[in-house]
C-alpha cells in the first residue's frame, strides 16, 4: 500500500463513519446514559467487530460470512426479542422516573459486547468491506504490512468519529437532567 492510497481509504472511512448508523445509536446512547467511558468502551467493542469483519473479507474467506449467516439471524431475532421483553416490562410499569445516575451500572465490559454485537449483527458491513477493499487493495499481493495498515486505519478512522459521538453524547447527557420532584405513591 502507498501513502497515497493509505490516506485514501482512511478519508473514505472517515466519511463513511460519519453517516449514522446503528453503531452511531449504540455509542452515543451508552455515552448519553452512562458517560463517556461507556460510550468508549462500546466503540472499542465495534472497532473489534469491524476487525472480524476486514479479516474475512480480506483474507477472502466470504463463505465463513455465509456460513455466519444463521448466527446474524439469531442475533437479530434475541435483539428483536429482548426489545420486545423491554417493551412489555415498560408497558406493565407504573410509569415512575427512574433516578439517570443508575443508568451508569452497566459495565464496560457489557457495552463492549454490545458494541460487537453491534457490528456483527449487521451483515451489511461485511458486504460493504467485500465491496470496499478492491478499489483500494490489490488483493492477490496482500502483505502483513498491508493488512496491519488497513486494521490501524479502521481502528484510527471509526475509533476516532465513534469517540466524538461518544464525547459529544456524553456532553449532551450532562445537560439533560431529569428534574426531582415529589416521591408518586403508587
Amino acid at each position: 500500500m502507498t501513502f497515497a492510497t493509505i490516506f485514501a481509504l482512511f478519508g473514505a472511512m472517515v466519511v463513511l463513519a460519519l453517516v449514522p448508523g446503528p453503531a452511531v445509536v449504540a455509542v452515543t446512547s451508552r455515552a448519553m446514559s452512562s458517560g463517556f467511558s461507556h460510550g468508549a468502551s462500546t466503540t472499542i467493542g465495534i472497532v473489534l467487530g469491524d476487525y472480524v469483519f476486514v479479516l474475512l473479507s480480506i483474507s477472502g474467506l466470504a463463505f465463513i460470512a455465509e456460513t455466519m449467516g444463521n448466527l446474524f439471524v439469531a442475533i437479530k431475532y434475541l435483539g428483536a426479542a429482548y426489545l420486545v421483553w423491554l417493551g412489555i416490562g415498560l408497558l406493565r410499569s407504573r410509569g415512575t422516573v427512574e433516578n439517570p445516575g443508575d443508568a451508569g451500572k452497566s459495565s464496560h465490559f457489557a457495552n463492549l459486547l454490545l458494541g460487537l454485537a453491534t457490528t456483527l449483527g449487521n451483515p451489511k458491513a461485511i458486504l460493504f468491506y467485500l465491496s470496499f477493499f478492491p478499489a483500494f487493495l490489490n488483493m492477490q499481493q496482500i502483505s502483513a504490512v498491508d493488512l496491519f495498515c488497513v486494521l490501524l486505519v479502521v481502528t484510527i478512522a471509526v475509533g476516532s468519529v465513534n469517540l466524538g459521538y461518544a464525547y459529544l453524547a456524553a456532553r449532551t447527557g450532562g445537560l439533560i437532567k431529569i428534574p426531582p420532584g415529589p416521591p408518586r405513591s403508587t
